[in-house]
């Protein structure tokens, strides 16, 4: 179902927003810069699961975290 698919990738932004995270915390050089693009990327995540449950009537799961 394309909905889930949807939300399957909404998961893996969540995840590359994480590692962005861990990767700034790591880089004290370019931390500020990964640190917008890693919440802009968990932003587009959870407007992505929104965006789904509005349209396609598909909850984000329950276990998701909506940062």
């Amino acid at each position: 179902m394309p909905a889930n698919e949807m939300l399957q990738e909404a998961k893996k932004l969540h995840a590359m927003g994480d590692s962005l995270a861990v990767l700034a915390d790591r880089n004290p050089p370019v931390e500020e810069a990964l640190s917008i693009i890693s919440g802009n990327v968990h932003h587009t995540a959870s407007l992505l699961q929104v965006v789904v449950a509005m349209k396609m009537g598909i909850p984000a799961e329950p276990d998701t975290v909506i940062h």
